[in-house]
């Protein structure tokens, strides 16, 4: 096992489970402590699926069996143990305790953002960034205020960057890319049809392509040349809907730290930035 734990692959994927694998991590991540120690067949009672379906999903998980399934469970929780209690619950009955709850499964899934990436394809992201003639961010729907944020703050110190909000001007703007240009795409699920479509046509021009998803095995994942996977502890309060940007927005700020390291008299463009600015401020 690498890095992409079970329970992020539980995360990741859920969208993609059929209704019955989902019964199984719905229960797993509810009750990952108590799985570690049941049998196949408990589980099985459990969560309401057969055995043959837990050992398909087990391998949907990339691990060969129930058996390693609950061996890499047991590693996970000895590494994150936490005197901290929280339950996945949110209720106006106890909000002090559901601040608590959303404070440690932000922290969660900032944690398990960053221990994912592979820091060889990080160095080589800002390699390409650093010598790209141009950036495009590319983003839909709720992930659009992380494309636009990410192209201020590159602009910011010297690396021509765009990003927008109209879907049509970033597809029209992304067919002027060429070899020498960076293309960076955000999809919380990796499944954006708009995206794909975009990436696919980027790749056929020799553009690098760099993907921020929660799935690596997504489809934008899988075309992408370069991909960072985010980690999502959504599925603790919503069934399907992807909702959060934190980690996507963390992934951006990590690139700007490396890039503004550096970048040539970055300290003295982020200086007349905030001249510009200044008159804006009370």
């Amino acid at each position: 096992m690498d890095k992409n734990t079970i329970i992020n692959q539980l995360f990741a994927n859920y969208p993609h489970f059929f209704a019955s694998e989902k019964k199984i991590a719905d229960y797993i991540i509810k009750y990952h402590t108590k799985v570690v120690n049941m049998t196949i067949k408990e589980l099985a009672k459990a969560c309401g699926a057969s055995e043959a379906t837990i050992s398909r999903f087990c391998r949907k998980c990339d691990v060969k069996s129930f058996h390693h399934l609950k061996i890499e469970l047991a590693r996970e929780r000895i590494e994150t143990d936490t005197s901290i209690k929280v339950s996945n619950n949110i209720t106006r009955d106890n909000i002090s305790q559901s601040l608590q709850n959303i404070l440690a499964n932000k922290i969660a899934e900032i944690s398990a953002t960053i221990n994912m990436i592979d820091t060889n394809t990080l160095d080589k992201i800002i390699s390409a960034i650093q010598s790209a003639k141009r950036v495009q961010i590319i983003a839909v729907g709720n992930t659009i205020p992380v494309a636009l944020d990410g192209a201020f703050k590159f602009n910011e110190i010297g690396i021509p960057t765009v990003a927008g909000s109209i879907w049509e001007t970033q597809a029209s703007y992304s067919l002027n890319l060429t070899k020498k240009d960076v293309l960076i795409a955000i999809s919380n699920s990796g499944e954006s049809s708009k995206i794909y479509t975009i990436v696919d046509l980027a790749n056929k021009r020799k553009v690098t392509t760099i993907g921020i998803t929660n799935n690596k095995n997504s489809a934008i994942g899988k075309i992408v040349k370069y991909h960072l996977q985010t980690a999502t502890r959504e599925k603790l309060f919503l069934d399907e809907f992807y909702f959060s940007r934190i980690s996507a927005s963390t992934i951006m700020e990590i690139l700007y730290l490396f890039l503004t390291l550096e970048q040539k008299d970055c300290y003295k463009r982020l200086s007349q930035c905030e001249e510009i600015f200044a008159d804006e401020k009370l």
